[in-house]
């Protein structure tokens, strides 16, 4: 569907004198060819080396996105495993990954254990229409119907973001506060290990369960690395966008007068910094940088810092190959592969609300309007918080056919009383929100963002107890997120 963007988009001047008419007849055309090449993509061959990919790879940024997505999705479809429910059962020890945080013992992650008992597994494990595996957390007594598996995936994608692994690195720009893409990561080049090198092929096994499955991952990669994994090469204008600094001292050696005492007054290594911070040397014949081989130079550090994350890369799609047609990733740009992998990082309260169902409360009821007001002036981070409380994870899916019929259930109960002093509960597997019936907006918002931010454990102590009382779950295993108190 198309829509009216939120802003004026830059390449709006130069359609102004274009005739309405003429831009109409033009989109035609385009969703036209679009579906009509998607519908004759099986007449390509797409491997790396055929005329077929280089047609695709041309025609990548001209075709319309929902008529690829739709050829990408039926190949997809045609290969799903629909026959059980969920892959391979996971022990995940929490008590462990916690004493991981604030060491460099990565072993002991969520992603670090997932990884080493996932790895070697057939691929048909991982295609299936949605949970790849079941969780089984120790010392937990969680019984996992969704819940646990959305939070074992969350939990992965923090430990990415958060040091502990050596996966992912801060763009230089972040790490100086300079330039664009400051809170984005990249892989990290320097990380070339084995254990190392099956962990990046993990990561590209969650991207392709992320596509598979319609979950989106909350990951913050720089747009370079998407680039990169749908085979487009960097350009300057990439780097640029991850390391300004490293530009500008790249031109300040390009521009320098042709007098050898400008280099000689510098004396600079003939090396360059990566974008981890270390120092490569760039040649085994020079040392310093001087006249003569100024261009060498900068011709080499260009090609050093342009592929240096080839490796990490190459990791990254070969997990990706277990799960999804890589050679169809051809069709797509890197930020559409983004798109596709992570979704929105803002939670949409529309697409959310027309998923919703109300039990115990009128929709129009005032109960009902405080808690979309309390969501509306939530921050991004708390809808976040929000959505990985009642549901386990910290994205929406990317449209409403993803959701899989699943709804967002808001259940009031009045047998909290006095209401205003119990907290609300999640069915994370359920997507099941219980609260009392409170007494004012300032409370709710209050009780809220408490259970939010401090009632993030999954347990089931009392789940026999509920599921007995008012027949959550109808005989199935639950998580359940207790907030009252």
């Amino acid at each position: 569907s198309i829509k009216q963007p939120d802003s004026i988009p830059p390449e709006y001047p130069l359609l102004l004198d274009t005739p309405i008419e003429n831009l109409r007849n033009r989109l035609i055309l385009l969703h036209s060819f679009s579906e009509i090449f998607s519908c004759a993509l099986r007449m390509f061959s797409l491997e790396a080396t055929s005329q077929g990919h280089k047609v695709t790879c041309s025609l990548r940024h001209t075709l319309v996105m929902s008529h690829k997505e739709t050829a990408f999705k039926k190949v997809v479809q045609a290969t799903m495993i629909r026959d059980r429910q969920h892959g391979p059962i996971l022990e995940l020890n929490r008590m462990f990954s916690s004493q991981a945080r604030g060491t460099k013992d990565w072993s002991r992650t969520i992603f670090a254990q997932a990884c080493s008992m996932l790895i070697n597994v057939s691929s048909e494990s991982f295609l299936l229409p949605h949970r790849a595996w079941k969780v089984r957390f120790v010392g937990e007594s969680v019984d996992d119907v969704g819940g646990g598996y959305s939070e074992s995936i969350a939990e992965m994608c923090e430990e990415l973001q958060s040091g502990v692994l050596p996966l992912f690195i801060l763009t230089p720009n972040g790490r100086v506060d300079n330039g664009v893409n400051r809170d984005c990561y990249l892989f990290n080049p320097a990380a070339t290990s084995p254990e190392e090198t099956n962990m990046f092929r993990f990561l590209g096994i969650l991207m392709g369960i992320s596509v598979r499955t319609g979950s989106p991952l909350a990951l913050d990669i720089a747009p370079p690395m998407w680039k990169l994994l749908v085979g487009l090469p960097l350009s300057i204008d990439d780097m640029i966008e991850i390391d300004k600094d490293y530009m500008a001292g790249i031109n300040f050696f390009r521009d320098l007068p042709n007098k050898e005492e400008e280099f000689d007054a510098i004396d600079m290594p003939f090396s360059t910094p990566g974008a981890a911070g270390q120092e490569v040397p760039l040649s085994s014949t020079y040392h310093r940088i001087n006249l003569a081989n100024r261009d060498q130079y900068v011709q080499s550090a260009l090609d050093y810092r342009l592929h240096e994350f080839d490796f990490q890369v190459q990791a990254v799609v070969e997990g990706l190959a277990k799960v999804i047609p890589v050679p169809l990733l051809s069709l797509f740009t890197g930020e559409e592969l983004r798109t596709m992998v992570c979704g929105h990082p803002d939670i949409p309260l529309d697409m959310l609300k027309s998923v919703a169902v109300y039990k115990g409360v009128e929709y129009n009821s005032p109960l009902v309007q405080w808690f979309w007001e309390i969501l509306e002036i939530f921050s991004p981070s708390e809808r976040s918080l929000f959505l990985r409380f009642v549901w386990g994870r910290t994205r929406l899916p990317r449209n409403i056919a993803d959701f899989r019929g699943r709804d967002f259930v808001l259940q009031v109960l009045d047998k909290y009383q006095p209401p205003d002093h119990y907290m609300p509960e999640s069915y994370t597997c359920f997507f099941l929100l219980k609260m009392p019936r409170y007494s004012s907006k300032e409370i709710l918002t209050e009780k809220l963002r408490y259970a939010i931010n401090f009632c993030k454990s999954i347990d089931t102590d009392d789940y026999a107890r509920i599921t007995r009382d008012e027949g959550i779950g109808d005989g199935e295993d639950s998580d359940i997120e207790l907030g009252s108190q």
